[in-house]
């Protein structure tokens, strides 16, 4: 672009400056910038054109030009020339001093222009400002703020000037009488100060290299009388803090002599500053630097003023703080700066000081002399190398303190200790048991804040310890010693269970650091410490806590890639195995979540990964030992149900690979001995173990079972038992219940060719042995619920581990009626009002399993069966329903898939016409119920057991459906029932039927028939309450059935639902008379083509139904009256 079109489109911009839109003006302001980042030397002279021709233009325009003129030239001032600066200067200092009179905004954008050229030509533009710096009078504020800024931003350019400006300052010190522009001049004298200390902190790179302090120690000493004798006693808390900022960078400044005379009052007044203000930064910075330039100089003084100074910083670090805004934080790291500088020059002092206040029980004290403690550790180290004995051992009360503000602090001291030595010291140790212990804490609740308005800080103890132990872990090498093998010690406690991730985190990072440095770094010396844990001791722990893996931010992981690390120290031929076993582990918790994961599979997967790592191993010896550390182990974990039941499958699952029978039958009997009867998880997780361990040593198990079953021990308990009346009922009971169930799993568990022969000659015998007491030679009834259920739940792995025997067809059960009629005894005891247990549903399962067994059922057993169940669950109450309109109790649905189960069993072994009949008759009284929720019962389970049969169909030959009117004829009503559940039932049962009318003519199961499926279509209009909607519906019904049902059916058909017409639901018996009309309309002629129909035929919708009495009576008045408050029938279907 061309100077003139610049210089036109800057001046459009800045004529757009004054617009109200405060938007518009920011965007004039950004669009400048942009013109300046091409431009730069253009816009700038426009800039300063237009500013100049605009004299008039208001100061808040003029502050916003002079802002874009700044950003113009910070970004571009190499390439600015100097005629372009020489303007920019003299603008900008008009514009500065234009006005006597503060204009904040306006005068700080003109002197940022002046810093800005500044800092390239710098002779010019102090050639500017000096000409508004005089002898003899007061400059402008903005002047010497100018002047203050040059200083910082070019320290190397300003310091030749400064002795100049000095001399030309002091004088007007005196003359300044007004406190504003005093804080203007302390600001300046500190920031002339600050840029003197760093051009003589840097002289190989200053311009002139000659420069020396003693300079300015002259005018720096006449600026300080002024300003700590006379300015420094204002009651301007303003002016206070500016004087002591200046006081602070000028100390350095002083000569030596002058520094030590001015130090007894000095520090002091500075200390004094602190009960006046509120906000201390400044105080506390300053403070720091007059303690450096006291230190450099070598004062005597400062050891006498030693005791106020500590008192008076611990009381800044110790004092509540109300936020944590950066403003306080600054203000305690200077304090803690403060403390480093004593801590070098008087370690034994400051020590003798702080340590006895660790022994406070004030926590304010205690905290603050723990961040003090902290800092200097860190800050002083060389000081305190020679100490570290002395303040481990006077951790000891600290470490005691359970206020959790205490114990943070706490941390962080241990923190710096570790990355200075200090646990390599003897006791070191207990520091790291700290840490441990406090990464064991249970999550903390958010804390509140305290009474006095203190916030506490973010992370929690145990975060910040579980943060600090694993970085002293990984990233402080001395440290490598102290925690290696150490940290092994806490794997296998329970009270450290909650810090077993960050523990095994850290271990594999060691670990795997000693196997770099070689082999016999590696190898743990398991002799030399006897604290530390065995390789089975570890091996159990780490895969019993990663059965819950997601627990404890991921335990399950960390303890399985720990104990993959650990390879070599567990046994040496484990390395190549778990190198792939192990990674397949991880990689499936990695791609679930704790809500995904079924913890059954995947103790499975661990169970799966254990009896590998024994096959591996093939060591009898090294078996035995790791089943006996498992054993030990067990009672480590009775708070947790879960892990203790895994335990005990890792048992079982150990003891099944061992090749001792000796020690199979010891442990076997150990466990009996010890178990917790009482407590139904542990009956659970006994019983597993038995019956993994049956997997492979079959015969040792249930000779160790009925061994305990006759032993001493046994009789012993149940005798003392007796001694407590209240108890010891229950208490036998339960130890009956866990061997029950031991049973079960072993016969559940068992190879399947040998579990026939042992189930009637020993298991059922043992079982029911258990199960039965016997009181002077009478066996007597047990009422123990929990007995009942140990039982059933037993028979029913029995059961299915028989059913699932290769030999299952061909072996004579003959205790098979016995069980049943066993299991249907407890359904009936069961109250028939509630559903409380899982009884029931576990008879009814046993039951499933029993019915496949050899030989069948007699048909009245088979009835009793069936009457039994059905009415254990149908006469139940309703159940609540969830929104949706369903059922949500768990134990009602599995009780009813229980159920559903059982009959379709039994329908299985005669599937026939005849077989469906007869369980349809039997479901047919609850069909017909005048209560709503077993009618709806029943149509669930006749839909189920029509579909099996469906399913389930083979016709070999074509033989006909013999019983089919009566089927749909007792279902076809139920299409107008009250509720809308049995109504969309009873139409796929009609569908079923259909279907099934279909198969036995010969169809195929994937046939599918326009007229049959016409009924699903159907099922939308059996929603709507509506009465004319509902029995239009079921007419179109009707219609279907009559076009596929033959014609020997249609009189079968009939008869059924003329008893349907004293239904005692009306709509029911309503939609009988509409079914039978169309019925008669669409076949009446085939009926009349049979002579022996002609009755029926000839009495029309108005005929008495083929039985007498009321009841007839009342469904020929059904017939012909429309139900109170519904329309009548639809218009043709009356005769």
């Amino acid at each position: 672009m061309t100077r003139p079109y610049v210089k036109k489109l800057s001046f459009t911009l800045l004529d757009s400056i004054t617009d109200k839109d405060p938007v518009v003006q920011e965007q004039v302001c950004s669009a400048l910038c942009s013109l300046g980042e091409s431009q730069p030397g253009e816009t700038l002279g426009a800039c300063e054109e237009y500013l100049r021709q605009h004299d008039k233009l208001a100061h808040p325009y003029r502050t916003k030009i002079l802002r874009a003129m700044e950003t113009i030239l910070s970004s571009h001032i190499d390439e600015l020339d100097k005629d372009t600066a020489v303007v920019a200067i003299l603008l900008a200092s008009n514009e500065m001093t234009r006005i006597k009179e503060l204009d904040c905004d306006w005068q700080q954008a003109a002197s940022s222009v002046l810093v800005a050229v500044g800092k390239r030509f710098i002779n010019q533009v102090m050639e500017e400002v000096l000409s508004r710096f005089q002898p003899g009078i007061l400059p402008h504020s903005s002047v010497l703020h100018t002047l203050a800024s040059l200083s910082v931003s070019n320290a190397f350019g300003m310091v030749p000037f400064l002795p100049s400006i000095l001399s030309t300052m002091l004088p007007m010190l005196g003359m300044a009488k007004q406190d504003a522009l005093r804080v203007v001049f302390c600001c300046a004298l500190q920031h002339f100060s600050e840029s003197t200390l760093e051009y003589l902190a840097n002289l190989d790179q200053a311009p002139d290299p000659t420069v020396r302090k003693d300079t300015f120690a002259a005018d720096i000493f006449g600026a300080y009388d002024i300003l700590f004798h006379h300015w420094l006693q204002s009651r301007d808390a303003k002016l206070r803090l500016a004087v002591v900022a200046a006081l602070g960078p000028m100390s350095h400044l002083l000569p030596s002599e002058k520094l030590e005379e001015q130090l007894p009052k000095l520090l002091p007044a500075v200390l004094g500053l602190y009960k006046k203000h509120a906000e201390t930064f400044q105080i506390s910075k300053s403070l720091g630097q007059i303690l450096e330039a006291a230190v450099s100089v070598g004062s005597r003084t400062l050891e006498v003023q030693l005791d106020a100074l500590l008192v008076a910083l611990h009381a800044q670090i110790c004092v509540p703080v109300e936020s944590s805004s950066p403003l306080v934080m600054s203000s305690q790291k200077e304090v803690l700066r403060c403390f480093t500088v004593l801590a070098c020059c008087f370690p034994d002092r400051l020590l003798a000081f702080l340590l006895p206040r660790l022994d406070t029980n004030n926590e304010r004290l205690r905290v603050g002399t723990l961040q003090i403690l902290r800092h200097i550790i860190n800050s002083a180290a060389a000081q305190m190398e020679v100490k570290k004995p002395f303040i481990l051992s006077s951790m000891r009360l600290p470490l005691l303190d359970t206020n959790n503000k205490v114990k943070r602090a706490v941390v962080q001291v241990i923190s710096a200790m570790a990355h200075h030595g200090y646990l390599e010291q003897p006791g070191g140790e207990v520091m790291v048991d700290y840490i441990v212990q406090q990464c064991a804490l249970p999550p903390e609740e958010p804390e509140k804040p305290g009474p006095d308005g203190e916030d506490l800080a973010a992370d929690s103890v145990r975060a910040v310890s579980i943060r600090t132990l694993y970085l002293v872990s990984t990233t402080v090498d001395r440290m490598d010693s102290v925690l290696w093998p150490y940290l092994l010690e806490f794997l296998t406690p329970v009270r450290f269970t909650a810090a077993l991730t960050p523990l095994c985190r850290s271990l594999v990072h060691l670990a795997l650091k000693r196997q770099e440095a070689g082999a016999d770094a590696f190898l743990v010396q398991y002799n030399s410490n006897a604290n530390l844990p065995s390789p089975f001791a570890m091996t159990t722990r780490l895969l019993v806590v990663s059965s819950n893996p997601y627990l404890g931010d991921g335990r399950g992981a960390a303890s399985l890639r720990l104990l993959k690390v650990m390879h070599r120290n567990i046994h040496p031929s484990l390395g190549q195995r778990w190198e792939t076993t192990m990674p397949v582990l991880l990689e499936y918790l990695d791609e679930h979540t704790e809500e995904t994961l079924s913890l059954k599979e995947w103790e499975e997967k661990l169970l799966v990964f254990l009896r590998d790592t024994l096959a591996v191993v093939s060591d009898n010896t090294w078996i035995c030992q790791l089943s006996q550390e498992m054993c030990k182990q067990l009672p480590s974990y009775n708070g947790t149900a879960q892990e203790k039941n895994f335990l005990y499958k890792c048992i079982g699952t150990t003891l099944g690979a061992a090749s001792s029978k000796e020690l199979v039958r010891k442990h076997l009997r150990e466990l009996l001995e010890t178990a917790r009867y009482q407590e139904e998880a542990e009956q659970e997780g006994l019983a597993c173990c038995f019956g993994i361990c049956a997997i492979t040593q079959l015969e040792d198990t249930l000779a160790q079972l009925e061994d305990f079953v006759k032993s001493d021990v046994f009789r012993k308990s149940i005798g003392i038992f007796n001694i407590f009346k209240d108890r010891s009922e229950h208490e036998v009971e339960r130890m009956k219940s866990s061997l029950i169930l031991c049973y079960g799993h072993v016969a559940a568990q068992a190879p399947r060719e040998l579990v026939l022969a042992k189930v009637e000659s020993d298991i059922l015998r043992s079982m029911f042995q258990c199960f039965n007491t016997k009181v002077l030679g009478i066996k007597v009834e047990t009422k123990d619920p929990a007995l009942k259920l140990c039982l059933v739940q037993s028979l029913c792995m029995v059961c299915q581990a028989m059913c699932s025997s290769a030999q299952a067809s061909s072996f004579q059960f003959s205790r098979k009626a016995e069980l049943v009629t066993q299991m249907m005894e407890f359904i009936r005891a069961e109250p028939p009002d509630c559903l409380r247990t899982p009884i029931r549903k576990k008879a009814m399962l046993a039951c499933t399993y029993l019915v496949n067994l050899e030989p069948v059922l007699e048909e009245q057993a088979q009835a009793d069966v069936i009457h039994s169940c059905l009415h254990s669950v149908m006469a139940l109450p309703p159940e609540p329903e969830g929104e949706d309109g369903t059922c949500q109790e768990p134990l009602y649905l599995d009780t009813v898939c229980a159920l559903e189960d059982l009959l379709t069993s039994l329908l299985k072994r005669n599937m026939t016409p005849q077989g469906l009949q007869i369980m349809v008759e039997h479901l047919s009284p609850w069909i017909k119920s005048p209560r709503g929720h077993e009618r709806a019962r029943a149509l669930g389970l006749g839909a189920c057991l029509l579909q099996f049969f469906l399913e389930h169909l083979h016709v070999s030959t074509l033989v006909p459906f013999h019983n089919l009117g009566l089927l749909v004829g007792l279902f076809a009503p139920r299409c107008a029932d009250t509720w809308t559940t049995t109504r969309q039932e009873a139409v796929g049962c009609v569908h079923s039927l259909l279907y099934l009318q279909l198969g036995y003519e010969g169809f195929s199961q994937d046939h599918r028939d326009e007229v049959a499926e016409r009924l699903l279509t159907l099922k939308d209009g059996l929603v709507h309450p509506d009465p004319t909607i509902l029995f239009h519906t079921c007419h179109s019904i009707a219609q279907v059935i009559a076009k596929r049902l033959p014609s020997d059916q249609l009189i079968s058909l009939l008869l059924t639902m003329f008893e349907s017409l004293g239904d005692p639901d009306k709509n029911c018996s309503r939609a009988s008379t509409v079914m039978i009309n169309c019925l008669l309309k669409e076949r009446g002629t085939v009926l009349l083509e049979k002579s022996h129909l002609c009755p029926v035929a000839g009495t029309g919708c108005g005929a008495q139904p083929h039985h007498s009495g009321p009841r007839a009576a009342s469904g020929e008045d059904e017939q012909r009256r429309p139900i109170q408050g519904e329309p009548g029938l639809p218009s043709g279907q009356h005769c």
